[in-house]
């Protein structure tokens, strides 16, 4: 028709430009993750050769199978690495079996030992208002599914929550682990602190 124009499309969604954040893509939840650190800005990577740990500034080890995570970080050629990338003090968050890969009796990098299934089985998986210290006053809603808690922490950990006496979200040096599955709700604060956690770091570097 004369005079008619067609509608304008919407501007494509620009590239993030933030820090580049690995996400261990072996097992478990990580394209959640990948999004949410998408929606804040980074760059998601997923991580499953040792190689691509080289330029990160931080990584997510996902909620999953905990045996199946262990496991394939050792097919992959990834214990070691993993470790030296922590030692390095870059930034690493680990969420549910990430929590527990982190702990003692696996990678030992974090000075806590986690409790596997301890809110119950699959069956057992609910919902619940977290109070996370630095976080702000509004409470986290937080996904727990099969979730650990951690049974015992050393003298370094600061432990930011809990319910009914169990720590469910701690921090240590470059690490920071939560029982429940952040990635699961629009609330993406837990994933900000964990890019603050990286922006510091760069910070002190420059």
């Amino acid at each position: 028709m004369a005079g008619s124009v067609e509608p304008t499309p919407p501007a494509p969604e620009p590239p993030p430009s933030g820090p580049r954040i690995g996400v261990l893509a072996i097992q478990g939840d990580f394209a959640s993750h990948a999004r949410a650190l998408h929606r804040l800005g980074a760059v998601a990577v997923e991580v499953r050769r040792p190689e691509q740990l080289a330029d990160l500034a931080g990584l997510v080890i996902p909620g999953g199978e905990s045996t199946t995570i262990t496991m394939g970080l050792e097919a992959y050629g990834l214990e070691q690495p993993v470790r030296d990338f922590v030692a390095a003090g870059r930034p690493v968050l680990g969420t549910c079996a990430g929590l527990i890969v982190l702990d003692r009796a696996h990678l030992g990098l974090m000075d806590v030992l986690a409790r596997r299934n301890a809110f119950g089985r699959q069956v057992r998986s609910f919902e619940a208002d977290v109070a996370v210290r630095g976080l702000g006053d509004e409470p986290l809603r937080a996904v727990f599914i099969r979730a650990p808690w951690i049974e015992d922490a050393g003298d370094g950990v600061e432990v930011l929550a809990e319910i009914d006496g169990h720590p469910i979200v701690a921090r240590e040096r470059n690490m920071l682990v939560a029982a429940f599955h952040p990635e699961l709700t629009d609330d993406l604060r837990l994933h900000a602190l964990f890019l603050a956690m990286t922006r510091d770091r760069r910070e002190v570097e420059a």
